[in-house]
C-alpha cells in the first residue's frame, strides 16, 4: 500500500521523500485536476502523458516530458494497443516510483503495464460522478495500490477508497 507520497490535504500521510511521477490523463477537466496538484508534484521529477489538444499543450509547454497519447479510446482497439506500447515505452523509459491518473481512457494501459512492472499506482477519480463509478475507475481499481475519491458519497464506490476531497 502507498503511504507517505506527500500528496495535498486529505490523501495520505505526508513525508518527504524524492518521486518520478507519472501523471497520465486525458486532456480537458481531466488534466485540470492533475494540474490541481501542482503543489504535490512540482517538488519532483515528473513526466506527462495525455492528449495532444490545444489545452493540454498550452497547460504543459512549460513541462520537458510529455508524451502524446492516442485518442480516441472508447471503444477503439487499434488505439488501446497504441497506448499500450506507449505506456510500456514511457514507463520503461522514465521510471516512475508512482502512476497517477484522473483518468479516463489513456490510464488503463498505463496502470496495467505499471502493475506488470511493480511500479505504485494511484488513481483519483473524477469530482463529476458521485452516484456511479466511472468505467475507467471500475477498470483501474483492480490495478490501483491507493483509490482517492473526491467526493464523500464516492467512499462507497470502490472498496478500500479513500478520501482526497476535491481537486477543482
Amino acid at each position: 500500500m502507498i503511504s507517505g507520497r506527500g500528496f495535498p490535504d486529505g490523501g495520505p500521510a505526508a513525508t518527504p521523500g524524492p518521486e518520478r511521477i507519472l501523471l497520465v490523463g486525458s486532456s480537458g477537466g481531466h488534466l485540470a485536476q492533475l494540474m490541481s496538484l501542482r503543489s504535490w508534484w512540482s517538488a519532483h521529477a515528473r513526466a506527462w502523458v495525455t492528449f495532444p489538444t490545444e489545452d493540454a499543450k498550452a497547460n504543459l509547454e512549460a513541462e520537458a516530458d510529455v508524451s502524446w497519447a492516442h485518442s480516441p479510446t472508447t471503444r477503439n482497439i487499434p488505439n488501446l494497443l497504441r497506448n499500450a506500447r506507449l505506456a510500456y515505452l514511457v514507463i520503461r523509459r522514465f521510471r516512475p516510483t508512482v502512476v497517477v491518473s484522473t483518468g479516463a481512457g489513456s490510464a488503463f494501459p498505463f496502470f496495467v503495464v505499471a502493475r506488470a512492472m511493480g511500479i505504485a499506482t494511484v488513481y483519483i477519480e473524477v469530482y463529476d460522478r458521485v452516484e456511479s463509478p466511472t468505467l475507467t475507475g471500475r477498470l483501474c481499481r483492480p490495478f490501483s495500490d491507493l483509490m482517492l475519491v473526491q467526493w464523500q458519497e464516492q467512499l462507497g464506490l470502490y472498496r478500500g477508497a479513500q478520501l482526497l476531497g476535491r481537486l477543482l
